[in-house]
């Protein structure tokens, strides 16, 4: 078992249009904020200001390293067209030695 801290990671946001998911893909991965970003559709339910909502929406997984979350997050907030967006981190507890390395030397 690993006891140091992880390096890299995923982030998680969902948008609410193709294009939209496309454009933040864009940006993150043209400001090395993000290795790669993996677009993928997704049906969300959820309760907002008291209603309950089913909708479409566009998941963003962005491969990172773990140092560079907070200047990542707010990048997305400041292109996000959402009040609360979903920005989660998800640790990468182990992965490839050779896709690791390039996910470092793809961010800044």
């Amino acid at each position: 078992m690993r006891d140091d801290p992880p390096l890299h990671c995923v982030v998680q946001t969902t948008l609410p249009s193709e294009a939209q998911a496309a454009e933040l893909a864009r940006a993150i991965v043209q400001a090395r904020l993000g290795a790669c970003v993996q677009v993928q559709t997704i049906r969300s339910f959820y309760v907002w200001q008291e209603r309950a909502h089913d909708e479409a929406e566009w998941l963003l997984a962005i491969k990172t390293r773990c140092v560079l979350y907070a200047t990542l997050e707010t990048f997305i907030r400041e292109r996000h067209p959402y009040e609360t967006p979903e920005i989660v981190q998800l640790p990468i507890a182990a992965g490839s030695a050779d896709y690791l390395g390039w996910v470092d030397a793809n961010t800044s």
